[in-house]
């Protein structure tokens, strides 16, 4: 079991924000462009985000990609966009509010052309009572993220149904949600995946009763809650546009495949995102892997980071994003 709880630890994304179910990738409907041949370098990381491209990166190994690239996969949010400001990286797979203060930062030098993840945030808990936010009132949750995203989009729910009552514990890391739920079972807790999976391994009287994702879409505001985005240096943007074209293409079909999620739970273990695929291979349906493109990609996002500018400004450094930031065609 600590070997299952290792892997999950390896497998979070530094900045996770919600959840949701899985939901088909959206192929980009333009064709490449014809231009000279290019090696296209990607960055992501060590999380549910890289899940995404792990096809892809099989597929590239192979010679079976549209384009040609190489992959290097960081742990640290904050070390993925000093390569994207050094321009050590051309496309990278960060968190959603991370993608718009580098927008920030670099003065609009960068532009998101994808959603790569969805929400990955599940109310679990062995109270099969609970099937939805409302049901939260007069409870105590416990989660992580003080301060940070998860806590943004877990009080906009709570705000949005009416919830005034639920009372909310931060811990610092998933894992001490864990190792709580194994000591007091009738807690209820939200939790990341692969975390709300590893729980239910460590303890089969807990279910999850609901993802915070479904929850969001439910409000049909037409925004979605958001885990990761792949944005792309413009400059890379302007001499390249066939690549990144080729990019969202492959990206796309790799999406698609991870849908076997026995292949790409051991494609997991092989990129280094786990130790060992069981817990991978549990998680990937509820991961809500995508390649969410164009007008839906600006709507979905753009009212994401809106909830999170009313919570925070610094939280998407400090003002939202002109229309410059979406790549949509």
């Amino acid at each position: 079991m600590k070997k299952l709880m290792k892997a999950a630890a390896a497998l979070v994304l530094v900045l996770t924000a919600g959840c949701s179910a899985q939901q088909p990738a959206e192929t980009p409907a333009e064709e490449p462009v014809e231009e000279e041949a290019v090696t296209v370098r990607v960055g992501s990381l060590k999380g549910p985000t890289s899940l995404g491209l792990l096809n892809m990166m099989n597929s590239a190994e192979e010679k079976a990609t549209e384009g040609s690239y190489e992959f290097t996969i960081l742990t640290a949010a904050d070390e993925m966009a000093a390569n994207v400001v050094q321009g050590n990286v051309d496309i990278a797979l960060v968190p959603a509010n991370l993608a718009s203060v580098l927008y920030k930062k670099t003065e609009g030098k960068v532009t998101v052309i994808d959603i790569n993840t969805l929400g990955v945030l599940y109310c679990v808990s062995a109270d099969d009572s609970i099937t939805g936010v409302k049901d939260l009132s007069g409870k105590t949750v416990v989660t992580t993220g003080q301060g940070t995203t998860p806590e943004f989009s877990l009080r906009y729910l709570l705000k949005e149904y009416g919830v005034e009552d639920c009372n909310i514990e931060f811990k610092s890391e998933a894992t001490e949600v864990v190792a709580a739920l194994q000591q007091d079972p009738s807690l209820i807790a939200v939790l990341p995946q692969p975390f709300a999976t590893a729980a239910q391994i460590k303890n089969e009287g807990l279910k999850a009763n609901f993802a915070l994702g479904d929850a969001w879409d439910e409000l049909n505001s037409g925004s979605r809650l958001v885990t990761g985005v792949t944005i792309v240096r413009n400059d890379f943007l302007a001499e390249h546009p066939g690549a990144v074209t080729k990019f969202l293409n492959d990206h796309a079909a790799s999406v698609e495949a991870s849908k076997d999620v026995d292949t790409t739970a051991e494609l997991a273990v092989k990129y280094g995102i786990v130790e060992a695929a069981p817990v991978a291979k549990k998680a990937l349906p509820n991961c809500a892997l995508v390649c969410l493109t164009g007008a839906d990609m600006k709507t979905a996002l753009s009212g994401y980071l809106q909830v999170l500018f009313d919570a925070d400004p610094a939280s998407v450094g400090g003002a939202l994003p002109e229309d410059g930031f979406y790549y949509v065609k």
